[in-house]
């Protein structure tokens, strides 16, 4: 039974992009079509990712955008931060749906964005109402309508994700504290001195303390859901593992706001999302959601003082699915039309 929709994927050789070929190649409603990249072009998918071995025959192109996304209903790009924008006007011209997992389109403000990502935007005009911000349990009705979505960053999905209960009921302001644990995969396939292997599975280091590009999206998130003039200082740490998030934030609401109140809008918040558990008996650990579009959130109310109550948030996710190619995937589904849980209630492994 032929497929419904047409997918390509543009810049697939990487970590990113082996999950999402992996889950195109076993979906019920889309067909993946070809696989652009600069690398391994005209060479078999499997040389870059050997687990899809005798699952496809497709090979790497060599061709421009606007070449793959034609005829296409959607296309995933998984290109660089700066790299997408140059080529989004083409794209837009093929009449493809987009998801764009690069940090291009997610911020609304030009200023913000040659911040935070040190050059000017290439496509300024296409900054605010073009793109749909890719964070399902915050727009799914608006995902559904899009023609354009940008996928969220991996840091800023778990810590939008922690905070959003509070965000939502307008209890989240002012200062917010988060440490972000990240495995290595996070920092893409070609190696660096600070992500080699020998380096990296032995160490702990911060990198970019309170000057993440994840800072500014995250923002403008919570704000959009109902915090007010938060002020995030964020640590990202560099851990050994390959995959998996772990981020721990410090929020503080007025003494008011009781624990049980807390507790209740977390599992309010969360009751009917398909991809967000609160573990009733446990904390969030990142080998309960590795290899899965799963996240876990929890939390953990404090102590007053001087008014406000501090509120320990703890989210886990993995860096590649949920926090990269299953949920841009979860946003493909929503665009077409289609049961956003496609292709991705798979358990995964444990531990």
């Amino acid at each position: 039974m032929a497929k419904r929709f047409k997918a390509a994927v543009i810049g697939g050789s990487g970590y990113g992009g082996a999950e999402i070929i992996r889950r195109l190649l076993r979906h019920p409603e889309v067909e993946l079509v070809r696989v652009a990249s600069v690398d391994f072009i005209g060479e078999p998918v499997t040389v870059a990712h050997p687990n899809l071995e005798g699952q496809t025959d497709l090979r790497f192109e060599g061709i421009s955008p606007a070449e793959a996304a034609a005829g296409m209903d959607v296309v995933l790009l998984g290109l660089p931060h700066k790299v997408s924008a140059q080529k989004m006007p083409e794209l837009m011209e093929s009449g493809a749906r987009v998801v764009d997992l690069s940090g291009d389109f997610r911020l609304r403000d030009k200023d913000v964005y040659k911040r935070y990502y040190g050059a000017e935007h290439p496509c300024p005009k296409l900054l605010a109402g073009t793109f749909v911000y890719g964070l399902p349990e915050l727009h799914r009705d608006a995902i559904r309508a899009a023609r354009y979505v940008a996928s969220p960053g991996c840091f800023a999905t778990t810590i939008e994700l922690a905070l959003l209960p509070l965000a939502r009921r307008g209890w989240l302001e002012g200062e917010v504290e988060v440490v972000g644990i990240t495995g290595s995969s996070g920092s893409g396939v070609v190696p660096s001195a600070g992500t080699h292997h020998p380096v990296r599975a032995n160490n702990l280091k911060t990198y970019k303390p309170l000057d993440h590009q994840h800072i500014p999206e995250i923002v403008q998130t919570l704000g959009d859901a109902g915090a007010k003039d938060v002020a995030l200082r964020f640590v990202p740490v560099s851990a050994p593992l390959s995959r998996g998030i772990f981020a721990t934030s410090f929020a503080h609401v007025k003494e008011s706001v009781s624990p049980d109140e807390i507790r209740a809008a977390f599992a309010e918040t969360f009751a009917n999302e398909p991809f967000v558990r609160v573990p009733s008996k446990r904390l969030p650990e990142v080998a309960a959601v590795k290899g899965t579009n799963y996240a876990e959130v929890a939390v953990v109310p404090g102590e007053v003082r001087d008014g406000k109550r501090v509120v320990a948030c703890f989210a886990a996710t993995d860096n590649l699915i949920k926090g990269g190619a299953g949920q841009a995937i979860q946003s493909m589904n929503l665009i077409l039309g289609l049961d956003e849980r496609l292709t991705l209630e798979d358990p995964g492994g444990w531990p």
